[in-house]
């Protein structure tokens, strides 16, 4: 908390992107559209990673062959969306196939005035540069500091310095960085967290999120238990140590029920700057620790954008 004050003041932030329905009695958001995902795979996936199985996919819109991404989007903002998440599933080699859709991306920023986060995966320095030349407002991707998670969960042939490769790819373009950490991503217990938030320290940054495992129904993890709730909250702080000045979210990917109010708790007492779709309560919870809550309707990676 005291790191907080010292570098963001007293404010905290509460984000509620289009992603699901979602309210609670402290916020109600009024536009529930704002910010929407897309996919450029659909459900497919040529990865299936042991925790996600394409599930995550299902909740996002289809580009199809019919209608490609710069026609979905068009219609999307003739609803009332203010932005996107490129996303989709995974190549052989790790990456998401975003190169076929650079240009209706460019074209989504300059003609729809749309912001445009991609969600990547790996990097190779083809795609670094395709997505550079875009104008992408920012770029997401998982990063992995164990290799045992890489192989095993993600099913690649990879090591945890292509994932820091793809940072150094993206930096070097001067592109706007949006690292995620699965904490409890080796089968619910931590292996490369702390490594990976190494990894990150090194690289210029907009956004660090968090998320915490949350074991899907029809999963290869379908039958664990989320990651130690004490080892979530230790890598809370530790993060908010390692990394004093930048900014640090609590994604939306966290398990539901009691131990969502206390994750989110814990990362209001522990310096957090922002939460996703904030548990029942924390908004007044913020408020008694002398904190100013402000609320957006877009994805929490979206620290910078004024919409």
């Amino acid at each position: 908390m005291r790191l907080r004050r010292r570098h963001f003041g007293n404010s905290i932030e509460f984000y509620a992107p289009g992603l699901k329905r979602w309210q609670t009695a402290e916020w109600r958001p009024k536009k529930a559209n704002r910010f929407l995902p897309i996919s450029v795979t659909g459900t497919a996936c040529a990865l299936q990673c042991d925790h996600c199985e394409t599930k995550v996919l299902q909740g996002m819109i289809t580009v199809s062959r019919q209608k490609g991404l710069f026609d979905t989007a068009r219609e999307l903002a003739g609803q009332g969306a203010d932005g996107i998440l490129v996303s989709g599933g995974s190549t052989r080699t790790g990456e998401v196939p975003l190169m076929p859709h650079l240009d209706d991306m460019k074209r989504v920023r300059e003609e729809l005035g749309l912001k445009v986060i991609v969600h990547s995966g790996v990097v190779s320095p083809r795609l670094a540069e395709g997505l550079a030349s875009a104008d992408v407002d920012g770029v997401m991707l998982d990063i992995i500091g164990a290799d045992e998670t890489i192989g095993q969960v993600y099913h690649l042939e990879l090591s945890a310095t292509d994932f820091e490769r793809s940072l150094e790819l993206l930096a070097a373009r001067d592109m706007r960085i949006i690292p995620h950490i699965v904490l409890g991503l080796h089968y619910g217990r931590f292996l490369g967290e702390h490594k990976a938030l190494e990894m990150i320290r090194r690289h210029p940054v907009s956004t660090l999120i968090l998320v915490v495992l949350t074991p899907l129904v029809g999963t290869a993890m379908g039958h664990l238990s989320p990651p130690p709730i004490e080892d979530v909250v230790d890598f809370f702080a530790h993060a908010r140590s390692e990394m004093p000045d930048t900014q640090i979210n609590l994604g939306c990917g966290r398990p539901m029920g009691d131990m969502k109010i206390a994750l989110d708790q814990a990362a209001v007492d522990h310096g957090l700057n922002g939460i996703a779709y904030p548990a029942e309560g924390i908004v007044e919870y913020a408020r008694g620790r002398d904190l100013e809550p402000a609320f957006y309707e877009y994805c929490c990676s979206m620290t910078w954008a004024e919409v």
